[in-house]
């Protein structure tokens, strides 16, 4: 099947195939794909259900609310999507609450496209399956020289941090908040990240989806380190919200605290998405985690040092 057609309802997927360098086969996007900023004007072929303006705790009770009425936070828009006439529609098969469903494009397809078009469904929960979902649409796209040069590259700045990294015996522990209210720490991949920016992760489980905590079991913890890497929030809408935890009882006893290594990140266009991008997000964390061994200038932009 041909591919010069693509349609991505996953912000990782779009900045995949943009990395691949095939921009330009791109035809449609989700709502939330937003890098590089070219394809922001594509047309969009999906919508939320959530609304905006809403705070952590009401965004997790709207989810919660359509999951359990068996609706999808996002919805696909089929009408849009035929008129593009894909060959190719990228989604995810991972998170109700991350990206449109592969039930639903499934769904879309089945009556309102003209001809057949292939569906990649992504569903990594590691670093490996990250790079793996590279390589998957790669070869979908016929682009496997790319894929592997691009997966090549990818490989090498993770290999320099590892290196740099090989003698140094003290590994801070490190916990990693992905939801405010309720409050979440980060798993799936990010527990490996951290452990090759040298830290040791604390109340999440690598390749597991992200837990709900209670607030008394991170303050047992008492993490060294405390990085807010908030699901779909850049650091400025992380702000906004920040209060949230510092209102926590005896939040300001924590050892990270007291040290002022707590931090926040850009959860949304880095830690969130499984893309070429992820390995950012292990350079953040270096920064952030060992900051005498690494400057890659994410400071400002990827991250903030927040002091309480």
């Amino acid at each position: 099947m041909s591919a010069d057609k693509v349609i991505s309802l996953l912000p990782a997927a779009t900045e995949i195939v943009c990395a691949l360098g095939l921009e330009s086969k791109l035809v449609g996007r989700s709502h939330e794909c937003d890098y590089p900023e070219n394809v922001k004007q594509l047309p969009v072929c999906s919508y939320d259900r959530i609304g905006a303006n809403l705070s952590s705790l009401e965004i997790d009770r709207k989810v919660k609310q359509l999951l359990t009425n068996a609706l999808s936070v996002y919805e696909v828009n089929s009408e849009i999507i035929k008129q593009l006439s894909p060959d190719v529609i990228i989604t995810q098969d991972q998170c109700a609450a991350c990206a449109v469903s592969l039930p639903e494009v499934e769904q879309a397809l089945s009556a309102e496209l003209e001809k057949p078009a292939q569906i990649i469904s992504l569903q990594p929960n590691s670093l490996d399956g990250i790079l793996d979902n590279i390589r998957e649409v790669a070869k979908a796209l016929d682009a496997v020289k790319a894929g592997d040069e691009l997966l090549e590259e990818l490989q090498e700045r993770i290999d320099i941090i590892q290196h740099k990294l090989r003698f140094i015996e003290k590994k801070p522990t490190v916990a990693c908040i992905e939801w405010l209210e309720p409050l979440m720490t980060s798993g799936n991949w990010v527990p490996e990240l951290v452990t090759i920016a040298g830290g040791t992760p604390v109340l999440s489980e690598l390749g597991k989806h992200s837990p709900y905590v209670n607030w008394e079991d991170l303050y047992e913890q008492d993490p060294e380190v405390v990085v807010v890497m908030a699901c779909g929030f850049s650091v400025e809408r992380t702000l906004k919200e920040i209060s949230t935890l510092l209102q926590l009882p005896n939040f300001a006893d924590l050892q990270a605290i007291k040290n002022k290594r707590f931090y926040i990140a850009d959860g949304n266009q880095y830690f969130n998405r499984p893309s070429p991008r992820i390995v950012d997000s292990i350079e953040i964390l270096a920064e952030i985690i060992n900051p005498k061994q690494f400057v890659f200038g994410y400071e400002g932009e990827g991250w903030i040092k927040f002091e309480v």
